[in-house]
């Protein structure tokens, strides 16, 4: 029994060695909490070249508190994504940065309940989402306010609030170019005008990454926007 019970004891070891060389090797922590969650799996996720990268993922038994861990080298955007067998997709973006993020939500609203508390960035992006949601609901306003012209055959009215529409997109546009161009020390700048405004004029996205500082031209966003930029040209010639 006493060779048993040592056996024993230096296998236990080996696997706290094991997860301790796993969290040291770590240097970003995702918290958090899912809110009347009993069982699913939760999942840290990058984008990839061509598909989305499982980065940690942990499997929710009763309790619905959470850890995941990876190593980031630079700002980047993740996805905390919930699987819980209903065939739907359930994911929360957040910019992310060494250290620890903390994520709480709800089961019921599992991408709206989200309180994200973590990088700079991350307060960044949510100041600028918080005005995009308000022309959000502007538009939504108008396109139902449309509907009902169209279904009343007003066609006046109708010209009128697609009109409207169309200022509305060229304000969003306006905005974020010009949050960008104010931001330009953030990563948030160049992952904006990469997809926030993809398509707005060429001449504003070459503003907006020649505007940015050279440490951001030089993070991973500023040189995909770069690559972006580079590609365009190559095709206009």
């Amino acid at each position: 029994m006493t060779r048993i019970y040592k056996a024993l004891s230096i296998i236990l070891l080996l696997v706290l060695t094991i997860s301790c060389g796993k969290d040291s090797d770590s240097n970003f922590k995702l918290k958090g909490k899912v809110k009347g969650l009993k069982k699913g799996i939760v999942y840290l996720q990058r984008d990839g070249d061509s598909t989305i990268i499982d980065l940690d993922s942990m499997v929710i038994s009763g309790e619905p508190e959470f850890t995941l861990t990876t190593t980031i080298d630079e700002p980047i955007l993740f996805y905390l994504k919930l699987f819980k067998n209903d065939g739907e997709e359930h994911y929360i973006p957040f910019f992310a940065d060494k250290g620890t993020t903390e994520i709480n939500t709800t089961l019921k609203n599992f991408n709206f309940d989200a309180e994200i508390n973590g990088s700079e960035q991350q307060e960044l992006l949510e100041s600028y989402l918080k005005v995009m949601s308000r022309f959000n609901n502007q538009n939504l306003d108008l396109i139902e306010q449309n509907f009902l012209a169209q279904k009343q055959k007003d066609t006046l009215l109708s010209d009128s609030l697609s009109t409207q529409s169309q200022r509305l997109l060229k304000r969003k546009y306006s905005y974020t170019i010009q949050f960008a161009m104010t931001n330009k020390d953030s990563e948030v700048a160049p992952y904006l005008a990469l997809y926030e405004i993809p398509s707005a004029n060429p001449v504003y996205i070459d503003s907006v990454y020649n505007n940015l500082n050279e440490n951001i031209k030089n993070s991973f966003y500023g040189k995909k926007l770069k690559e972006v930029i580079d590609t365009r040209a190559s095709v206009e010639e």
